[in-house]
């Protein structure tokens, strides 16, 4: 629900780029991690996505707005001729990619179901390679190209350093959640939901050939710096602490502690594996390679599940299964100083960003049931802001223009009682239902009723939910 603020906010602006899936997944099958063959259909899927300031959005890398829009009625026309974006097809399948990029056709690497079995104790995985280095991207999962310009500085830097790009951050309103009214609500699908984001290459901002913007490839040339050669796709883990009552009880059931090499000997099983809480984080052991019948892997694997560590390698290269290191939504919500970045882009540049939205297969809240009546929404957002006013407690005591109220009240019509303000400087007036509070704050949370609520400014908007 959106509510305006009642009184004139400071004119600092914000350097954010918001975008906002709204609705995207309407699921109406079920299907587990290679298990179940149907597939989760795509509906109603709309990317909105807006830029201030320093920051320019492109999916043409021709027209440059604040804001762009791409759906699945324009994910073809809106972007350059001969793009390969692809709407997931009949539906989204489980996959599982560890982030690393095809340098060849500067595509994320995934694999697919080659084969899945019970076994004593879980559940036998084989999986083969999406072959997706043609043409154009195979069905199963959402992708497309997003260019970035950030004209910050005036100097451009060819060679491909760190230390001369500029940190950007997850806003710590991005989420990924069941829509409200998407059926069932026990059902979990939205927390084995991935986001990555592959930088493909860059160019100076002021670049002005289309065929060269366009053409960014993970190679290098005279005139493009390739990023994916050297640099894994970014992946966001959203709800990584998650874990709904029936993904617990289907984990539970199923997995049986490890103890021998052969996966299909009983013997080979004994015991209950380590538990599962809603709440705690526990790692996904992606598939990073071709996995065959006498790899005896299983989809439980690992320390934390089923106790096997011997499938599980600690080097890309070297294995088949492989712990992901994820930016979480754990990592989205430290504060301050501990507010790690999400990417880094060049000043004075254009950035090809390549996009994937898909289902974490080897996520261990992806079970057989999880997509019963469900609809999904996503949405997230990049600033160049690492602090907000409370993580370095602002008190807006300095002298503010004649035009500039101090606070700034935001309406609220809450269903229970109001508890837990994120801040000690917010105040709920419960007979007028506002919150008021300093101007220079654009996001606080509290509890409605126990139930926890985000509030969210964007110009002059705010937005709770």
């Amino acid at each position: 629900m959106k509510r305006r603020k009642k009184k004139h906010e400071t004119k600092v602006k914000k350097l954010l780029v918001a975008a906002v899936l709204c609705t995207i997944i309407l699921i109406v099958s079920t299907y587990a991690w290679f298990i179940g063959m149907k597939v989760v259909n795509v509906s109603s899927f709309d990317v909105h996505i807006a830029a201030i300031d320093t920051l320019l959005l492109s999916l043409d890398g021709e027209n440059w707005e604040t804001t762009v829009t791409i759906n699945e009625d324009n994910y073809k026309t809106a972007s350059y001729k001969g793009n390969t974006n692809s709407w997931g097809g009949k539906g989204l399948v489980p996959v599982s990619s560890v982030g690393k990029i095809d340098t060849g056709s500067s595509r994320l690497i995934m694999y697919e179901k080659g084969s899945f079995t019970a076994s004593p104790g879980g559940y036998r995985v084989m999986a083969a390679r999406v072959e997706n280095t043609g043409a154009k991207e195979v069905d199963g999962y959402v992708v497309f190209d997003l260019f970035i310009k950030n004209k910050s500085g005036i100097a451009y830097y060819p060679e491909l350093n760190k230390k001369n790009e500029e940190a950007i951050y997850l806003d710590p309103a991005s989420e990924v959640k069941a829509a409200e009214d998407g059926g069932e609500i026990k059902a979990g699908i939205e927390n084995s939901v991935r986001v990555a984001f592959a930088q493909i290459g860059r160019v100076v901002a002021v670049e002005d050939d289309i065929s060269v913007i366009t053409g960014i490839t993970c190679k290098s040339n005279s005139n493009v710096t390739g990023i994916c050669a050297d640099r894994d796709a970014t992946i966001w883990e959203p709800n990584d602490t998650k874990h709904v009552t029936n993904a617990i009880s289907w984990y539970t059931t199923s997995c049986r502690k490890r103890i021998g090499d052969d996966i299909t000997n009983p013997n080979s099983f004994k015991g209950t594996c380590n538990t599962i809480k809603d709440g705690v984080y526990y790692p996904t052991y992606a598939v990073s390679g071709v996995i065959d019948y006498d790899d005896n892997v299983d989809v439980y694997d690992g320390k934390e599940y089923n106790g096997y560590t011997k499938s599980i390698s600690t080097t890309y290269k070297a294995g088949k299964l492989y712990k992901v290191d994820y930016f979480t939504d754990t990592d989205k919500m430290n504060e301050g100083v501990d507010r790690p970045e999400f990417i880094t882009l060049a000043p004075n540049s254009i950035t090809k960003v390549r996009i994937y939205i898909y289902l974490e297969g080897q996520d261990v809240d992806n079970y057989d049931f999880a997509s019963l009546g469900r609809k999904i929404s996503v949405s997230f957002g990049f600033t160049k802001e690492r602090f907000y006013g409370e993580d370095i407690d602002y008190d807006g005591d300095p002298e503010l223009p004649d035009d500039v109220v101090r606070d700034q009240t935001v309406s609220y019509i809450n269903t229970g009682e109001i508890t837990n303000i994120s801040n000690s400087k917010i105040t709920y007036d419960n007979d007028n239902k506002l919150f008021t509070l300093p101007n220079w704050m654009t996001k606080f949370t509290f509890e409605d009723g126990g139930v926890k609520k985000t509030a969210t400014r964007v110009d002059d908007i705010w937005t709770i939910n």
